[in-house]
């Protein structure tokens, strides 16, 4: 995560902060800063270590970057979905069917015949 902060702009708000808190107060401000940089540091080593010890040594194998949200693009994902192949169908009886296309005319009916009925959930009832 980029924040745009560059040295300059860092040496900035050093000088700003000084400026501000004075240097009377400056020590003990550095001082519970440090404080707070080191137990978040170690709030994350804790964090990380239980992680690796409730999930397993198979964490290490995992790539964080495939699981972003941000890397999705639902116009490549609906896309991918509507030009997949039908998968098979498992009926009821356990034989297995593909589902075949059913013709739609222009009126944006779908017509349905003994050779194409209409999609039936067995799970549904």
């Amino acid at each position: 995560m980029e924040l745009g902060l560059t040295l300059d702009k860092l040496l900035l708000i050093g000088v700003l902060v000084m400026i501000i808190v004075g240097p009377e107060k400056l020590p003990g401000l550095a001082e519970r800063f440090a404080k707070f940089v080191r137990r978040a540091g170690e709030y994350l080593r804790d964090t990380k270590s239980k992680m690796k010890e409730e999930f397993g040594p198979e964490i290490d194998d995992v790539d964080w970057r495939k699981l972003d949200p941000r890397q999705y693009d639902p116009r490549r994902i609906i896309r991918d979905a509507l030009l997949e192949e039908p998968t098979p169908q498992v009926a009821s009886a356990g034989t297995t069917t593909v589902a075949e296309p059913v013709e739609v005319p222009p009126t944006g009916r779908a017509i349905f015949s003994r050779s194409t009925p209409p999609p039936f959930d067995v799970e549904a009832t």
